[in-house]
């Protein structure tokens, strides 16, 4: 009797392990948004506000980034920091990059440890008054799902070259 209910008791703490740590079953996704409410002291003074989800659920996953650039005609890369918010899966990000140069914004959010690469990546260019001229979260279809595609650094090397000598070329 006693090994029935050591047996039973050791199944159900099995299957409470199981239930209190659940698989997270596909990729995470982000989005960006801006500009960030100045009427929430959270986000006062953020040049944008990253989101984190797994499918439509706000998730508190770590998020990366880096600002890629280049100053006259120097590669620049300076890492960023985000700051939590009022709001589950939503992080702050105030400027920390020079206002000359070409930049990209490099940000990524994971989905449990940062060096896996099971990640979305938001890419947002700048212009050269340093005001967000696009976002984009490259993606591909597996399936019937559209999930996040890798981003590669000699893509963004590339395009930022590509912007800096259209910007120079304009001057």
């Amino acid at each position: 009797m006693q090994q029935t209910i050591r047996r039973a008791l050791a199944l159900a703490a099995i299957a409470a392990i199981g239930l209190a740590a659940p698989a997270l079953a596909g990729p995470p996704w982000i989005s960006i948004e801006l500009p960030a409410n100045p009427h929430d002291a959270s986000t006062r003074g953020a040049f944008l506000l990253v989101h984190a989800f797994h499918h439509g659920t706000p998730m508190g996953f770590p998020i990366t980034g880096t600002a890629e650039g280049i100053v006259n005609g120097a590669r620049r890369t300076v890492r960023l920091e985000f700051t939590t918010t009022s709001r589950a899966g939503v992080y702050g990000l105030r400027k920390m990059w020079p206002g000359e140069g070409t930049w990209t914004l490099v940000i990524s959010v994971n989905q449990g440890d940062a060096n896996r690469e099971d990640k979305a990546t938001a890419v947002v260019e700048l212009d050269g008054n340093g005001d967000v001229v696009s976002v984009k979260v490259p993606t591909r279809q597996q399936g019937q799902w559209t999930i996040p595609a890798g981003v590669s650094m000699a893509d963004i090397d590339a395009g930022l070259r590509a912007r800096a000598g259209a910007l120079a070329r304009r001057n």
